[in-house]
């Protein structure tokens, strides 16, 4: 048995903006079910991470918030049966563009239906009903799983008793649309995308694909932070003595060597969809605007999670969404976190988010 599952979906999965045939929907597990299946905690991912949070007996290399998920961590797996689902879109074991459309036998790429934020929070329903489970004690997210986590409890009230929504918001900022859409268009001028064409991850729009993750990178940290750890420290073995462009500092050196790892790791295609579906979602949608979008939330509590020096999620707007929610049901937490890390905090300051998680559980 592998840690990754997978669920194939009976017929034809509606979206928001067209239908998939027969998707697959892929997810990890840690802990056990209780008696009464009321213990179920659900984990929607950011971005780019896999289904594979943290490790477990089936796959023992350290996930990507292992300081949260296992035996007496935040998300105590003595306590909670936690699931954590790859997002509808990505690469990494959901259907997405990289996968093969069942009804031709080709690869979706841009045929691919519109994703949505909505759409990804739509089929957890069937890997919750895979477990028997009615109602989840918890649904959490991050960033774009945070997004995905409100739209859950928003499409879905009568399943979920509490929400956690970190570094997240009901809608982005003109800011923040601004910069993925910068990233998609460095990736799709870049001649190796052929129009969504190419042939494999490693023969696709490399180039593209870096300079989407440098900026990326740039804009999930803080300038205190990039200060604070480079100053003005020079690169070494980086310096091409022939170009009068090449890395001279540490700053530099560091965003390449991470660019370059992610670019053979995630399918470009994939990118584009899952980049886009953020700046689409606005959970003003569900009721015509926030102050009513919230109405038939029908939560025990909620905690939100902000921080300091996010840019792409001020805490300006996770006290917005704080405030909107409260309106509606009896208690909400708003935990302001003063971490240096700006947007990626939420996945390395575990000496702030660990207390502030753990204490809501």
């Amino acid at each position: 048995m592998k840690a990754l599952q997978r669920i194939v979906f009976d017929g034809q999965f509606q979206m928001k903006r067209g239908v998939l045939a027969t998707p697959t929907f892929a997810f990890e597990t840690w802990g056990n079910l209780n008696d009464d299946r009321s213990n179920g905690v659900l984990l929607f991912t950011g971005l780019s991470p896999s289904a594979h949070a943290a490790s477990s007996s089936l796959d023992p290399s350290a996930g990507w918030w292992e300081d949260m998920i296992g035996p007496n961590k935040p998300l105590d797996t003595n306590r909670y049966f936690v699931i954590c689902i790859n997002s509808l879109g990505s690469c990494f074991g959901s259907t997405g563009p990289a996968s093969i459309d069942p009804e031709n036998g080709a690869h979706y790429r841009l045929n691919f239906p519109v994703l949505t934020v909505e759409d990804i929070a739509d089929t957890a329903v069937t890997v919750l009903e895979h477990f028997n489970v009615t109602k989840l004690h918890t649904v959490v997210g991050a960033s774009m799983g945070g997004m995905t986590a409100l739209a859950f409890a928003l499409n879905h009230p009568d399943k979920v008793r509490r929400l956690v929504s970190i570094s997240s918001a009901a809608r982005s900022l003109p800011y923040s649309i601004a910069l993925r859409s910068l990233q998609r268009e460095m990736i799709r001028k870049d001649p190796l995308w052929e129009n969504g064409q190419y042939a494999l991850v490693d023969h696709g729009p490399v180039t593209g694909m870096r300079l989407a993750r440098k900026l990326g990178m740039i804009s999930y940290r803080s300038a205190e932070e990039w200060s604070e750890r480079f100053g003005r420290e020079r690169a070494l073995g980086f310096t091409d003595e022939d170009s009068p462009f090449g890395i001279d500092f540490e700053v530099e050196s560091y965003l390449e060597t991470h660019a370059n790892k992610f670019i053979g790791s995630f399918d470009a295609n994939c990118y584009l969809y899952l980049s886009r579906a953020m700046d689409l979602f606005d959970a003003a949608d569900h009721g015509g605007s926030l102050a009513n979008c919230f109405t038939n939330l029908s939560l025990e509590s909620a905690l939100v999670i902000g921080v300091r020096t996010d840019m792409l999620f001020p805490m300006t707007q996770q006290q917005e969404l704080a405030d909107e929610i409260a309106k509606h049901i009896d208690e909400v937490i708003f935990t302001p976190l003063d971490s240096i890390q700006g947007h990626d905090s939420f996945l390395v300051d575990m000496d702030r988010f660990r207390p502030a998680i753990a204490a809501y559980f």
